[in-house]
This record gives structure tokens, C-alpha cells and sequence, in this order.
């Protein structure tokens, strides 16, 4: 951004070197002038007059090129919709440090919109102890803040209802990236503002460059101060003005030493850390290159909105057309060092290549310049066009380029018949807002480097077909024309047609061949005077120079339409086989050895593989291989190396594939570096879960346990330490429920361990099922042993199949899915145990009447330490359904969760049938045992 002019000294103004860039390109009011000015910030201010000091120094009024322009581009950044409440605008005071001037040009801002009518109040200022800051306040209403309490002392916060309720047209908000008091409605200011920006309330407000959140590593890296207020990149963007208050680094340090912006037991402190000179000017540059690329954003959208095609020179952007050869580093650093010399120089370096893909560059070579280019902070572009001259061009009109750095031509004499260079074709079409440069450099005097591979695309038996028909077909042409006699007309049609079956078949230069050698013998055999090499009559001159013309024209033709076919063609191979590619690397489905394969396979390799180092100096490892022979160790033993980034290659053997195919290849070796970063995402990521799966069941196990632990523990040590006590005498009837006491919690604590050495098996997998045939009566009864009878009705029928299970197993999952019934059975509503049989399989139903479980949370329930609300009666751990649903799969059934009609849960356990049930008597039902 170039700034130049200066304005006369104003007598009286404070000369303290603070200037304000005002970027504001939607304001409501139109400002003095069509361009943006760098003005000194107490200009009109209200009681500027008794704070102004006589200073030596000179207030500076600096032009900016004009941006008026760009006033109607903001003004569609936010289209408001009909009838909806208008959104606020938001005017930003920028500064690049505390103490540089932000709240007072806020201040100053306010005082000008109050003399023009403008209903202003101050929703939150903090004025920090400043004389001046303070002066400005008088004459403004303000809005007394909030008083928060946190943790004992009392903070004022800004007072968001009451802005809302008092709905001024302008709120001042100071300190965007404040952090609120906890308790607040939002937990940042710039919330705050959102909200007023909502409800049509314009806001001014201020921040430093240092909370932006995108700039936060790097202001820690230059000041060692890690910023914890900060505010999101995209609202300042957003804001319809930015006004940067800027101050040199020595008036700024001038002011802290005054005791203007600190208290003065901080001064010396503040000089020697944050307020240095280094510090401070390094963050000076930070907010002025962030205002330039927020300008430089909205110039590119304007242009792009109105179709502007002329170039603006509001910055220098070189251009730098690249060949693929080695000259294109010497170009680069050209551009770079052309940038450097002027104020936020920018380098974009461009590679044009065909539309058919034929352009022999080297691929190494431009992943080198690429990087040599980014080193350097410029950027890489590439461009597909038949057209160099034009496509380059384009580009740089589009990039609103202002210089193009080209290398001098490596064409020789003769090629300058056919047409000039690119460079001079660039240069001529530039126009006068375009600058081009001719580089020289070393690889002039070599001549053409990089040679287009023309001839890639017919094989080697159709070539020969073509040679022997555009050289033994017109002679045995004019053998068979000997005998008849057609006239030279039709004998030139004859010809004609024998150099377009030349060029059909063997491309352009056997079709040459026929058309010379059929004017030779069109001369020879059948133009007067025969069998001389003579024309006698000059019509017959220009019949052959029209043959010769119409067969070149004609081969050059069907050549060219050969070639665009073959080139469709091969692009719909690669489209298909690229398209096959990324759905597969997208979907997952290819593994990086099936992803090698294919390419062995596709391109006709003996073996592929992906090599990779951890640095430049590390040994090269293999991540994976396909195909057959000898491995390969160094991407320079392949015959074919595709880098991917910098230590990252994949290296084939086998053969040298032609240069089209590197570009196939390119995107093979690129996918496949995507595959390899996948699977070792996915190792990681498994390696994570698994390690957080056993981070959360311990967590859940030491909270769970600790209490189901220490429950029955205290209890029975409880009455342990009743019945040793000599101080009581216990009855027989005391003793007995004691003891009953220690049984019951002894009971709990067994089951308890039971569950978790259950769990444990489940989870390493040595749960060994001993399925045999079994009756459900043999289990039933021991799974209710535990349960009361009052509460578990029981419906199996007698006619059920035997199931194939393990007793033990079963016994336990049923016992443990009735526990659960009951606990959250209602009481007076017994738990409902049915059994059915269902084709092949038997199905018992556990059926409650609890409160239920949602659909969501029915599949959760059954994850260790899951527990559904609070148990009403008992307690436990959450492990009970998990370890009776790993139990069913172990046999190979299921246990399931489904809601109960009218209300409540019901558990599904499903098992295979063994057979039907043998004839036997009636069982009687099973004593219940009371607990």
C-alpha cells in the first residue's frame, strides 16, 4: 500500500505521532474526501484545545489511494431481508498495543456523531485512570454498569439489559475481547455486541491486534506473553468499519514514561518487557499488514462484483511463468528480490501446462520450485491452457498482477518463422498497465529443454502401416493406373485419397510422404510431356501445387483430429481411473498394498512401492509394497521415482513410462500417501479409544466400587463390632439379625466380584462357553434363588424345546436380568419371567412394570457401569446387563431391550433350541427358597 503526500501542520494540534487510518468504506456519512487519510486522532475532538501540548513534532495527514469505491461492496456484505429489523453496524478502533490512542478516537468519534444528532450513550468505557481519556467522557451519557460478585470481590461489567431497554442508535463498547465475569449472560464481550448488532443498535468499539485469535501464537512468540482474552478473526472482519489508531513505537514509549497509560510504579517494568522497541514495532507491522489484506480482500471483491479486468496497482504482484526446466528457480528468486522492493510485495508463481497432458516437465523438478516458491512466501499455480501466451496472461489480469517475470527464449533462428516466443507475444499483448521482464539465465544456450512428446499416442505397427502406404501406395497406385487411363483429375483424386488413409493410419509425416511422392509421380507419369520432369502447360502446375497444398492441409487435419481423439480418449481412461480411485481412498475401501497393486498392474510395473524417511538425512523405510522382484531401498534405484512432499516417494521398476502417464501417476503416488496417513490415523485413533474405553471403565470402576464396596463393608463391620463389644448384651434375636446383617453383605460383595471378574473375562475374551443341552427348568430355579417369591411370577411351559447353552452362564445372565427387573419393579407389581419358542430358537422374556427406558438409551444400558436413573430398591454398579448380554452372545444369542405395553421394560434372552423336550412327568413347581 503506498502512501505518499503530506499534510500542513495544523497550529495548536497534539503532536504526539499517533495517526489514524480510517478504513471505514461503508459509513453512513460521507467523509471529507474520496480517499482514505492518515490523520492526526485529536482533530475536532471536544476539549482537545486544553489537552493539546506544544510538541516539537509534526502532525502527518497521509493520502492512501482512493477506495471510495469500495464503500458500495460493504454495503452488500449483509443483505438485510424485507421487513426483518435492521442488523447494526460495527465501527472498530484497531491498535497495535495498549496506550495508543483506541478509546479516545472511540471518544472523539462519539462526540462528532453527538454534534450531528446522533443519539450516543457509553454501554461500557474503561478509562483506566487517564486524565485525557476521562475529559472525553463528560458530555456523553453513560450507562451505569453491572456490579458482579466472583469469588469475593466486586466487578463492574457493561449492563446488557439496560442498553437494550435504553435501544440508543450508538453504543460505545470498549475492549471487544474482554473476558465477562462467570455469571454473566454471555461469556465475552463481543457476544455482548453481537447481541446489540442484532436487536439494530450501531456499536463502536475497540480491540488490539494482539487478541486477535489467529495472530495469538505469534504475538506470544514475539512478546513471551500468552494472550488469554482473544476474539475470533471473523467478527472484526466482519465489522463495517476498521479504523487502525496507529503510533510509532518512541511516542508511544514516550507517552508510557509520562505515566500516561500506566500507573507509575508499572512504567519501568512495562519499558523493559512488553513495551520494547523490538516488540513494539513488530506489532505495529502485524496491524498494519492485517488492515492491508482486510483492504486488499475487499478491493478483490469489488472487481470480481463489477467485471473489473483493468489492473490496479494498490500493490505489486509478480508473476513468474515457469517451464518446468531448471532456469525456473533463477526466475523465482528474480521475482522475490522485485518484491521486496516495493510495501507488501507478492510473488505467484504459475505453470502452464496443455490440455492434453503431453508437456514433458519434470515433476521433481517443479515439487522443488514449489517449495522454493513457498519458502520464499509467495504461492503456486497451476493452469491448464493450450494457449500459453494467452492462458498466462488471463492469469495475470485475474490476480490483478502488476509485473510478470518470463525467461528469455530458448528458441532457435529457424522456429522464429513459424511465429515469435512467448515471451514476445506476452510482452506485445500486456498492454501499458502490465509489466514484463526478460530474464536471461543459463539454460538460453542450451536450446529447447523441456521437448513436447508429439508422438506418444499411435504404436509402432500403425506407425509402419502408415510409412508403407504413404510410400509404396502411391507407387503401386500408379502401376494400377498404367493400364487404365482416368485423366489427371481423377488420378489426383486417386493420390488424395492415399494420403488421407497415410495420415489415418501413420499420423502426419507419412501422409507428407504421400503427398510428395504423389506429385511426383502425378508429374511423372500423367502430366504432359510424360516421363519428363517438365510441365508444359501451366494449368497443370497449379493442379499439383493445389494437390500438394490440399494433402498437406488434409494430413495436417485428420493428424490433428487422431491426436484429439486419442487424447480424449486417454483423459476418459484416467477421469475413470482416477474417479475409481478417490471413491475408493474416500470410502475406505482400499488398503495402501491393494491401492499399489493396481497401480503395478495399470501401468504394467514388475513392482511398487511407497518409501518414506523422518528427515533429510534420515534412511528410507518401505510402508508398503507390490509386485515381484528385488524391494527397493532408495527411490533412486526405481526406475521411476514420483515425489510426494519432501520425504515421501513412490518408486516403481519395470520400465520408463512415457511422460503423460507421470501425471496418473502423480495422483496415484498422492492417494497413496492419503492411505497411509489414514491407516495410521485409524491405528491411532484405535489406540486412543481403546485407551480412553479403559481410562473410562476404570474411572467408572473406582466410583462405582468405592461406594458398593464400602455400603456392605461398613455394615458388616458395623455388626462385627456390635457383637464383639462387651459393653451390650445382646439377645439371641439381636445375634441373628447381626449375623443375618454380615450374611446379607457378604452376599452383595460376592455378587458384586462376581460381576466384575465377569466383566474382566468378557473384555479379554476367555469366557469358554460349554454349550450342552440343557432344560430352563435347571436354571430358573437357581436364577431366582436370590429373589423373593412375591415378586417374580413365573409362565414357562413345560412343552418347551431344550435349549443349547451353558448352564452356568445362563444362569448367571438370568439372574442377573431378573435382579434388574426387580429393583425397578414397583412394589406390589411381581416381575413377569415367560418363555416361549419361537421356529428354531426359545425366547424368554423378563417383563417389568418400571418407569421404562428410553429408545436412545436402550442400547447404552447395556455398556458397563450404565445404570438408568437411581435404583429404588438396591444397589449396584451398572454392570449387571453387560455382563448377561455378553454372556447370551457368548452362547450365540441375543438379549435385548424392548418397551413393555402399558408401561415399563422388558429383556428379550434369546437362544438357540437344542431339540424338542422329551416326553417326561409333570414337574411340580420348583420351592422357592426365601432370601
Amino acid at each position: 500500500m503506498g502512501l505518499a503526500g503530506h499534510a500542513a501542520q495544523r497550529p495548536g494540534e497534539l503532536s504526539c505521532g499517533q495517526q489514524r487510518v480510517a478504513l471505514a468504506v461503508a459509513d453512513r456519512v460521507p467523509e471529507p474526501s474520496d480517499g482514505v487519510i492518515v490523520e492526526d486522532w485529536t482533530r475536532s475532538a471536544p476539549g482537545a484545545s486544553e489537552l493539546r501540548q506544544g510538541r516539537s513534532a509534526h502532525p502527518r495527514g497521509i493520502r492512501i489511494p482512493p477506495i471510495a469505491a469500495l464503500r458500495s461492496t460493504l454495503g452488500k456484505e449483509r443483505p438485510e431481508d424485507n421487513g426483518a429489523m435492521a442488523r447494526g453496524k460495527l465501527r472498530i478502533h484497531l491498535g497495535a498495543a495498549p496506550g495508543v490512542g483506541k478509546t479516545y478516537a472511540m471518544l472523539s468519534e462519539a462526540h462528532r456523531r453527538v454534534e450531528r444528532g446522533t443519539d450516543c450513550v457509553v454501554a461500557f468505557v474503561e478509562p483506566h485512570g487517564r486524565p485525557r481519556t476521562e475529559a472525553l467522557l463528560h458530555g456523553l451519557e453513560r450507562i451505569p454498569s453491572a456490579e458482579l460478585e466472583h469469588r469475593g470481590a466486586v466487578f463492574p461489567e457493561m449492563d446488557l439489559d439496560a442498553v437494550l431497554a435504553r435501544r440508543p442508535q450508538v453504543a460505545l463498547v470498549d475492549e471487544l475481547a474482554h473476558t465477562n465475569v462467570p455469571g454473566s449472560r454471555h461469556a465475552k464481550r463481543w457476544q455482548d455486541v453481537e447481541e446489540l448488532l442484532a436487536a439494530g443498535i450501531d456499536v463502536l468499539s475497540t480491540v488490539n491486534i494482539q487478541h486477535l485469535e489467529s495472530l495469538g501464537d505469534v504475538v506470544e512468540s514475539i512478546t513471551g506473553v500468552r494472550q488469554r482474552e482473544t476474539v475470533p478473526d471473523e467478527v472484526v472482519r466482519r465489522a463495517d468499519q476498521v479504523e487502525l489508531v496507529d503510533m510509532t513505537p518512541e511516542a508511544l514509549r514516550r507517552r508510557m514514561a509520562h505515566g500516561n497509560i500506566y500507573q507509575p510504579d508499572k512504567v519501568d517494568a512495562a519499558l523493559s518487557n512488553y513495551f520494547r522497541p523490538g516488540n513494539l514495532t513488530a506489532l505495529r507491522e502485524l496491524a498494519l499488514l492485517w488492515v492491508a489484506d482486510r483492504v486488499d480482500a475487499h478491493l478483490q471483491r469489488y472487481r470480481s462484483e463489477h467485471d473489473v479486468s483493468a489492473i490496479w496497482g494498490s500493490r505489486e504482484r509478480i508473476v513468474v511463468g515457469l517451464t518446468g526446466g531448471p532456469e525456473g528457480r533463477t526466475l523465482i528468486r528474480r521475482a522475490a528480490r522485485l518484491a521486496e522492493k516495493g510495501a507488501g510485495g507478492e510473488v505467484l508463481a504459475v505453470y502452464i501446462s496443455r490440455s492434453d497432458g503431453l508437456t514433458a516437465a519434470s515433476p521433481k523438478e517443479l515439487a522443488e520450485q514449489r517449495t522454493l516458491v513457498e519458502d520464499l512466501g509467495g504461492s503456486f499455480h497451476h493452469v491448464v491452457g493450450d494457449d500459453i501466451p494467452a492462458a498466462l496472461l488471463a492469469f495475470a489480469r485475474g490476480a490483478n498482477a502488476t509485473q510478470i517475470v518470463l525467461g528469455s527464449s530458448r528458441r532457435r533462428a529457424w522456429q522464429y518463422v513459424f511465429g515469435p516466443g512467448v515471451g514476445a507475444t506476452v510482452a506485445r499483448d500486456s498492454g501499458p498497465d502490465l509489466d514484463v521482464h526478460i530474464v536471461t539465465h543459463g539454460q538460453v544456450a542450451k536450446g529447447r529443454g523441456l521437448p513436447v512428446a508429439r508422438d506418444a499416442r499411435l504404436g509402432r505397427s500403425r506407425r509402419a502401416a502408415g510409412w508403407m502406404v504413404g510410400v509404396a501406395g502411391p507407387a503401386a497406385v500408379a502401376l494400377l493406373l498404367s493400364a487404365v487411363d482416368l485423366g489427371l483429375a481423377n488420378d489426383m483424386l486417386l493420390f488424395l485419397a492415399l494420403t488421407v488413409a497415410a495420415a489415418l493410419l501413420g499420423g502426419l509425416w507419412p501422409a507428407l510422404a504421400s503427398a510428395a511422392v504423389g506429385s511426383l509421380l502425378l508429374n511423372y507419369f500423367y502430366t504432359p510431356p510424360l516421363h519428363r520432369w517438365t510441365i508444359a502447360d501451366p494449368k497443370n502446375i497449379v493442379a499439383i501445387a493445389i494437390f500438394v497444398a490440399v494433402g498437406v492441409s488434409v494430413a495436417s487435419v485428420v493428424d490433428l483430429a487422431a491426436r484429439r481423439t486419442h487424447q480424449a480418449a486417454r483423459l476418459r481412461a484416467e477421469s475413470e481411473i482416477l474417479s475409481f480411485l478417490a471413491g475408493n481412498v474416500l470410502r475406505g475401501e482400499t488398503g495402501l498394498e491393494d491401492l499399489l497393486e493396481r497401480v503395478r498392474e495399470t501401468f504394467g510395473m514388475d513392482s511398487a512401492a511407497l518409501l518414506e524417511r523422518a528427515g533429510d538425512v534420515e534412511p528410507w523405510t518401505c510402508a508398503g509394497r507390490a509386485g515381484r522382484g528385488r524391494p527397493v531401498e532408495r527411490p533412486e534405484d526405481a526406475d521411476v521415482e514420483v515425489p510426494v512432499g519432501d520425504h515421501m516417494a513412490l518408486a516403481l521398476t519395470g520400465r520408463v513410462p512415457p511422460a503423460e502417464d507421470r501425471r496418473v501417476l502423480a495422483a496415484f503416488a498422492a492417494q497413496a500417501a492419503v492411505v497411509l496417513d489414514r491407516r495410521r490415523l485409524r491405528e491411532q485413533a484405535d489406540q486412543a479409544l481403546a485407551l480412553a474405553e479403559g481410562n473410562r471403565i476404570r474411572t467408572a470402576l473406582l466410583a462405582a466400587v468405592s461406594h458398593d464396596l464400602r455400603t456392605p463393608l461398613a455394615g458388616i463391620k458395623a455388626a462385627v463390632s456390635s457383637l464383639r463389644s462387651e459393653d451390650v448384651e445382646w439377645s439371641p434375636e439381636d445375634r441373628s439379625e447381626l449375623l443375618e446383617g454380615i450374611e446379607d453383605g457378604a452376599d452383595r460383595l460376592d455378587h458384586l466380584v462376581g460381576n466384575l471378574l465377569d466383566m474382566s473375562r468378557l473384555h479379554t475374551g476367555t469366557v469358554t462357553p460349554l454349550i450342552r443341552e440343557i432344560d430352563l427348568d435347571e436354571v430358573v430355579p437357581m436364577a431366582l434363588g436370590g429373589v423373593p417369591e412375591a415378586d417374580v411370577a413365573l409362565d414357562v411351559p413345560e412343552s418347551l424345546p431344550m435349549v443349547a447353552a451353558d448352564p452356568g452362564l445362563l444362569e448367571r445372565a438370568m439372574a442377573n436380568v431378573i435382579e434388574n427387573a426387580v429393583k425397578y419393579s414397583p412394589p406390589g407389581l411381581p416381575v413377569l419371567v415367560a418363555a416361549s419358542a419361537l421356529a428354531d430358537r426359545v425366547e424368554v422374556r423378563v417383563v417389568d412394570r418400571g418407569p421404562g427406558v428410553p429408545d436412545e438409551a436402550k442400547d447404552r444400558i447395556f455398556e458397563p457401569f450404565q445404570r438408568h436413573g437411581d435404583a429404588p430398591r438396591g444397589a449396584g454398579v451398572g454392570l449387571g446387563l453387560a455382563v448377561a448380554r455378553g454372556f447370551a452372545e457368548a452362547m450365540g444369542g441375543t438379549l435385548n431391550a424392548e418397551d413393555t405395553p402399558g408401561g415399563g421394560l422388558t429383556m428379550a434372552l434369546t437362544l438357540r433350541a437344542a431339540g424338542t423336550r422329551p416326553e417326561s412327568v409333570p414337574a411340580a413347581e420348583p420351592e422357592r427358597q426365601p432370601s
